[in-house]
């Protein structure tokens, strides 16, 4: 009786050591788990995953393959990714500028993002100027101080010299 004890004890931590081993399954189980949350870029998860990874050995391949078979299997997707991160920064008011940048952080490729925003229906130009209406109201700028304000304001949102241009004068 004692023999079988020490075996079934021995066998459950032997299965408990191969636990904290990644495995292809929890690799794929922790990534759709933060795909339930949010769009994330390939990049980003590599990243995230390989956070959880740090410290247990060199993973790169099974990483690989994990996000390989995400993306066959259309659960993860860089070019969806990028059209709800340009929807989700446009709502906030944020220029092609910053968002090219933060896409180019994010691990996406500049192609993919030249692309998705010639493609998107965008009228930065419209977006500036509702931009800096909402920060400003209609009025024009009182001073060379004030327009000074709203167009770094709106530089700093991203927005292209044109666009801010066009916007102040506008407004």
């Amino acid at each position: 009786m004692n023999e079988s004890r020490l075996s079934r004890d021995a066998v459950a931590g032997a299965k408990s050591d191969s636990d904290r081993s990644p495995t292809h399954a929890s690799l794929r189980i922790a990534a759709m788990n933060l795909l339930a949350r949010r769009e994330h870029s390939r990049a980003e998860l590599a990243e995230k995953l390989g956070r959880k990874l740090s410290g247990q050995g060199d993973y790169a391949e099974l990483l690989n393959e994990v996000l390989d078979r995400l993306s066959e299997d259309g659960l993860q997707c860089d070019r969806r990714f990028t059209e709800a991160f340009l929807r989700s920064r446009c709502n906030k008011g944020q220029g092609p500028r910053r968002i090219i940048q933060e896409l180019g952080r994010c691990g996406v490729e500049s192609a993919l993002v030249s692309e998705v925003l010639s493609n998107s229906e965008i009228d930065w130009y419209e977006q500036a100027r509702l931009v800096a209406i909402k920060k400003y109201g209609e009025e024009p700028p009182k001073d060379m101080r004030d327009r000074a304000r709203r167009m770094r304001f709106l530089q700093y949102r991203g927005f292209q010299a044109d666009q801010i241009g066009q916007a102040i004068e506008s407004a």
